[in-house]
């Protein structure tokens, strides 16, 4: 978090008798901005948000997500930087945090040593587990940081480790000298809590209830209507069968605008080997899954 983030560590550290980590300190303070929506309403506020909400869900979904933590594509550096930039103001953390806890939960999905699965608890698996003061200490444990040496090696991306809150700062202090409270509220508030629950949802109800297309050893599922909240990633079952593809919603029908805005980009020829699965491969994961079911 760098400096910044040692400040509000050392401020917010101990209040009320318990420990408070900076996710904690986040998250009720963005809370706390959405109780004045309804009071500071209008709608240049609202399209900012929407305008907002789709570009740092991209960031996560394409850039955090596809992008960084499973290559499923690649983009020029600038592009790459870009998604990963609009990702660091949806305060989910640094491409760097977000990607290594990625990884940890792909390598003990639905495990005890899996970051945020819903074995713990519903609530565990969707906020809990950033809230808990001995998530740094189990990250530790994991490995730390030694699943992200392939960004920890790129000073854009240790940049925005040390920096990851000035950005969202920043972008509020503008949003209000452009637009006053309401664009706070809404810019930085509503859009960027909104975001969270939805990313939230495929840790939690993407690990509980919906669908299952693929045997996948876990208990991922896939959601039509996550699926358009966060923009494909609700075909969270068809993710974990292929951890590396570019596209999640691998039926016609299931909707998935991440997958269309990489097609979009590789039809201008910024986006290159793009992953995804080949027939044969979805027929051999699908023979192996009916295997699976017949011998449990």
């Amino acid at each position: 978090m760098g400096l910044l983030g040692m400040f509000v560590r050392k401020l917010c550290g101990e209040f009320l008798g318990r420990k408070w980590n900076i996710p904690t300190v986040v998250l009720l303070a963005l809370h706390c901005l959405c109780v004045f929506a309804p009071f500071h309403f209008n709608w240049p506020a609202f399209w900012v948000a929407i305008t907002l909400y789709v570009a740092t869900c991209l960031g996560i979904t394409l850039g955090y997500h596809r992008s960084l933590a499973h290559r499923s594509l690649r983009l020029p550096k600038w592009l790459e930087y870009f998604f990963a930039y609009c990702g660091v103001l949806s305060l989910q953390g640094s491409p760097i945090e977000w990607v290594s806890t990625h990884r940890y939960h792909h390598q003990f999905t639905d495990t005890k040593k899996d970051p945020h699965s819903p074995i713990q608890s519903l609530w565990f698996s969707h906020m809990g587990w950033m809230l808990d003061g001995r998530r740094r200490q189990f990250q530790k444990e994991l490995g730390g940081l030694k699943n992200v040496e392939d960004l920890r090696k790129q000073p854009f991306y240790r940049f925005l480790l040390r920096t990851n809150l000035l950005h969202s700062i920043a972008l509020g202090g503008v949003l209000y000298a452009v637009g006053g409270f309401p664009f706070l509220v809404w810019g930085v508030g509503v859009r960027t809590t909104f975001l969270h629950h939805a990313t939230f949802l495929v840790n939690s109800v993407g690990h509980m209830w919906g669908n299952k297309a693929w045997n996948t050893g876990d208990m991922s599922t896939n959601n039509w209507w996550l699926a358009i909240i966060v923009f494909g990633e609700g075909w969270h079952n068809n993710h974990h069968a292929f951890e590396y593809s570019a596209r999640h919603g691998l039926e016609w029908w299931q909707i998935d605008f991440t997958w269309y805005t990489i097609r979009f980009l590789q039809a201008i020829g910024l986006a290159t080997d793009v992953k995804v699965p080949t027939e044969f491969q979805k027929q051999r994961k699908a023979t192996y899954g009916r295997i699976m079911a017949t011998q449990n």
